[in-house]
C-alpha cells in the first residue's frame, strides 16, 4: 500500500484479514486442551444465595468443574465493584453470577449450567426511576468529573420574566450498546504468569486490573486485544468475563474461554441509564435566551455510582446570562450502568436540540436561525474561549447541502397520500478527550518502519490511520511502515474511548517517529540489525488543562415521512456536517460518522429497554426483541466535515469523531416527525405505537 499519508482514504490495513476470517478474535484462539465456562445468573432482584446444589450439573458429560462462591478461586476486592464476582453470597441484581460451569465445550457448559440449583433469600427490591423518588440525591459529580451541578446569574427569575418561554419534559429509555461480538476472553495460565486475549478497548487497563485481583507484578500478566468487534463503551473497562475465564483456567489448570451469551449482556456489561429531563428556556421575542435551566434524575445500582452526565451539554452549547445544569440520582436494584457512546451528550443533546425546537415553534422562528442567533463567543460555563468552533458553518453547510431553504416551516404541512413528511435540524457537541499514552518507532536496516502502541481498534480502523501518522511524520510512504497494537507488552496506551483514541495515540507516535527521523537525520553509517528506536510519552502534556474550550461540533438534517395510517417512521434522508479538527483518513472518517448517525436513528426510533418492576430485569435481553436498525432502515445518509485547523489540540490536530456523529440525530428526526405530523412526542424511541397514540390524540 503506497500513496500520502495524512487525509488520504487509505484502506484498512486488517480489511482482507476479517473479511477472510484470518482476523481471531478473543474467543477464536484454539490451544490445547481449551475448555468452555458458560456462568448461571442470579433470578432474583435481590439477596443472597443461601445454597447451591451443583450435583446434577458436575455429573453431566463434559463438566471439569462448578465454581461458586465457596470454591472459587480467591480475588481481592476490585476497585470496580462489578468484577467481584463469586467472592461471597450477595445478589445486587438480577443476573448478578452466582455460578459458572467449566466444561469440555460450550455446549456441554450450556447445559450443565440450565442443571445447576440455586436457593436464595429474597429481599425487597425497587427498581422504578421516578422524577419524584423520594431517594433521589444530587451527587458530587456525575461521569467524567464534571461537577453536578453549576449555576450562574438567575435561572428561576429569567424564566418566570421571560416573554417567551419553554418548560418541556423528555425521556429516554434504558439502552444497551449490543457490540457485534459480544464479551469474551480466553485465559491461560503458564505457572505464575496469566495470558489473556479479551475482548476490550484497553488492554493496559485490563492487565492493571488482573494484576491487582490475582495479586501477581503486571510485568506477569499479558492481555492481547488484536482485533474486536466493537464496543460502543460497554468494552471501555474490564468486565466479568475476563476475570471468571482467569479464575476457571486457575481452578482447571486448562485455558478456558468464557463468552457471554447475549442475553446475559444486559446485566453485567453496562448500558446507558435512563433519563429524565425537564428543560425551562426563556427568551426575548427577537430569540435570544435569557435563561437555560436543564435538570435531570437517572438511576444508579446499588453497587456503584454512576452518574449520566446529561446536562453537561448544556454548558456548552448557547450564550445565555442565565443558567443552571443538574443532575440528581436514584441507586436502585439495577444492574450498574456505565459509558455508551457519547455518554451524558447523546441523551442530554436529544432533549436540549428538542427543547430548543419547541421554543424556535414558539417564537415563530426558522430553527436554525434561532441556533445562530444564540452562538455564544466563549464557553458559557467556564468562560474560556474555544480553540475552535465551527458550529456556524455547520449548519449553514448543512442547510445548503439539505435544501432547507425550500422547507415550509407549518408543522403537517405536506403529504404524500397517507404518509406525511417532515424536516427536523438538530446541532451537536462533543468534548475533545486526550489521554498520556507512550509509543515507539524503530527504523530497519531494510529500510522499513516498525511502530508499537498498545493501542486496541475497535473496527475504527486505528491500525490504519496509525500509519499513516507516523509515515507522515517520517515523511515515508505507508508501505513502509507497519504498525503494532493489541498486546499489552507493548509501550502502554489508554484506552478507545470518548473518541479520545486515534488523538491519544497519534500524538505519542508522532513524537516518536519525529524524534526518529530526528536521529536518523544526517546519519551515514548502516543501521545495526535490530534497527534504531526512539520513544515517547506524552505524560504531563496530553493530561495538562487546557487555557481553551476544546470541542468538535456538528449540524444534523432529517427528512421523515410518518404512515398516518400504521404510525410507522421512515427516514428518507439524514445528513450531517461536522468540524471535527483535522481529518485523518477520509474512509475512515466517513464511515465512523456515518455509524454515529445510524445508531443516532435507532435511539430515535427502535431501541430502548424495558426494566420489568416485579422481576427486575430488562425485558429486550436479545437482538429479537432489542431492535437495532438494519441497511433497509438508512436509504440515504451523508457525512460531510469543513476544513478546519485547530492549533490547540495535539500535533495530528485531530478531535476525535467516533461519537459526534451520533449525538445530534435522534433529536434531528424527532423534530423532523413534530414536523411532519404536528404532534410533539417527547418519549424515545419513536415507536408505532406511540405515534399512533399522539395521532389520535
Amino acid at each position: 500500500m503506497t500513496g500520502t499519508a495524512l487525509g488520504a482514504p487509505a484502506v484498512r490495513r486488517e480489511g482482507r484479514q476479517k473479511v477472510t476470517g484470518v482476523a481471531r478474535y478473543a474467543a477464536e484462539h484454539p490451544q490445547p486442551h481449551r475448555a468452555h465456562a458458560w456462568p448461571v445468573p442470579a433470578t432474583v432482584a435481590r439477596g443472597r444465595v443461601t445454597a447451591v446444589d451443583t450435583s446434577a450439573a458436575r455429573a453431566m458429560p463434559g463438566v471439569l468443574t462448578v465454581l461458586t462462591h465457596e470454591n472459587a478461586p480467591r480475588i481481592a476486592e476490585p476497585d470496580d465493584p462489578t468484577l467481584a464476582v463469586l467472592r461471597d453470597e450477595r445478589v445486587p441484581h438480577r443476573g448478578w453470577f452466582v455460578a459458572l460451569v467449566v466444561a469440555r465445550s460450550p455446549e456441554e457448559a450450556r447445559a450443565a449450567a440450565s442443571a445447576v440449583r440455586v436457593e436464595y433469600a429474597v429481599e425487597d427490591h425497587d427498581v422504578t426511576l421516578r422524577a419524584d423518588h423520594p431517594e433521589a440525591y444530587e451527587p458530587e459529580t456525575a461521569n467524567g468529573g464534571h461537577p453536578a451541578r453549576r449555576e450562574y446569574g438567575d435561572p428561576d427569575g429569567a424564566f418566570a420574566t421571560a416573554l417567551v418561554r419553554v418548560d418541556v419534559s423528555y425521556r429516554v429509555p434504558p439502552l444497551h450498546n449490543h457490540p457485534m461480538e459480544p464479551h469474551a476472553s480466553t485465559a491461560r495460565w503458564e505457572g505464575e504468569r496469566l495470558v489473556v486475549h479479551t475482548s476490550s478497548q484497553g488492554g493496559t487497563a485490563v492487565r492493571a486490573t488482573l494484576a491487582a485481583l490475582f495479586a501477581l507484578p503486571e510485568d506477569r500478566v499479558t492481555v492481547h486485544t488484536a482485533h474486536v468487534g466493537g464496543g460502543f463503551g460497554s468494552k471501555g473497562t474490564p468486565r466479568p468475563d475476563v476475570v471468571l475465564a482467569a479464575m476457571a483456567a486457575r481452578a482447571t489448570g486448562r485455558p478456558v474461554t468464557v463468552a457471554l451469551p447475549r442475553r446475559q449482556l444486559a446485566a453485567v456489561v453496562g448500558h446507558r441509564a435512563p433519563t429524565l429531563h425537564r428543560l425551562r428556556l426563556g427568551a426575548g421575542t427577537d430569540g435570544r435566551l435569557t435563561g437555560l435551566t436543564h435538570e435531570i434524575v437517572t438511576h444508579s445500582s446499588r453497587i456503584k455510582e454512576f452518574v449520566e452526565q446529561a446536562a453537561v451539554p448544556a454548558r456548552v452549547m448557547y450564550a445565555t446570562p442565565s443558567s443552571r445544569t443538574l443532575h440528581r440520582v436514584v441507586r436502585l436494584d439495577v444492574p450498574s450502568p456505565s459509558w455508551m457512546r457519547a455518554p451524558g451528550e447523546s441523551p442530554g443533546m436529544y432533549a436540549l436540540e428538542s427543547a430548543m425546537d419547541e421554543l424556535a415553534a414558539a417564537l415563530g422562528m426558522d430553527p436554525v436561525r434561532l441556533r445562530l442567533l444564540n452562538e455564544p463567543e466563549r464557553e458559557p460555563d467556564s468562560g474560556k474561549p474555544f480553540s475552535s468552533r465551527h458550529l456556524t458553518e455547520c449548519l449553514e453547510e448543512g442547510a445548503r447541502r439539505f435544501g432547507w431553504e425550500h422547507r415550509d416551516p407549518r408543522p403537517r404541512s405536506r403529504a404524500e397520500g397517507q404518509l406525511l413528511v417532515g424536516t427536523g435540524v438538530a446541532a451537536a457537541t462533543y468534548p475533545v478527550l486526550v489521554q498520556p499514552s507512550t509509543a515507539e518507532a524503530r527504523a530497519l536496516p531494510d529500510g522499513t518502519f516498525v511502530v508499537r502502541v498498545n493501542a486496541t481498534d475497535i473496527g475504527t480502523g486505528a491500525r490504519t490511520v496509525l500509519t499513516q501518522v507516523a509515515a507522515d511524520a517520517l515523511g515515508v510512504a505507508l508501505d513502509r511502515v507497519r504498525t503494532e497494537i493489541g498486546d499489552s507488552d507493548l509501550p502502554s496506551a489508554s484506552l478507545a474511548g470518548g473518541s479520545s483514541g486515534t488523538a491519544s495515540w497519534g500524538w505519542a507516535v508522532h513524537d516518536a517517529c519525529t524524534a526518529l527521523a530526528g536521529s536518523l537525520a544526517g546519519r551515514t553509517a548502516p543501521l545495526p540489525d535490530e534497527g534504531v528506536s526512539a520513544h515517547a510519552d506524552t505524560a504531563g502534556r496530553a493530561d495538562a488543562e487546557s487555557p481553551y474550550a476544546r470541542h468538535a461540533f456538528g449540524a444534523h438534517f432529517a427528512e421523515v415521512t410518518v404512515d398516518s395510517l400504521t404510525g410507522e417512521v421512515r427516514v428518507r434522508r439524514l445528513l450531517g456536517v461536522f468540524a471535527a479538527g483535522r481529518i485523518l483518513n477520509a474512509r475512515t472518517a466517513r464511515s465512523q460518522f456515518v455509524g454515529g448517525m445510524v445508531m443516532g436513528l435507532g435511539m430515535a426510533l427502535t431501541e430502548g429497554s424495558t426494566m420489568d418492576a416485579a422481576f427486575g430485569d430488562f425485558t429486550e435481553s436479545d437482538l429479537a426483541s432489542y431492535h437495532v436498525p438494519a441497511h433497509a432502515d438508512v436509504p440515504a445518509v451523508e457525512a460531510h466535515w469543513i476544513d478546519e485547523d485547530d492549533a490547540h489540540l495535539n500535533p495530528v490536530g485531530g478531535k476525535g469523531i467516533g461519537e459526534i456523529g451520533n449525538v445530534g440525530t435522534a433529536a434531528a428526526i424527532g423534530n423532523a416527525v413534530h414536523h411532519a405530523t404536528g404532534v410533539r412526542f417527547r418519549d424515545l424511541p419513536l415507536t408505532p405505537d406511540r405515534i399512533l397514540t399522539g395521532l389520535r390524540g
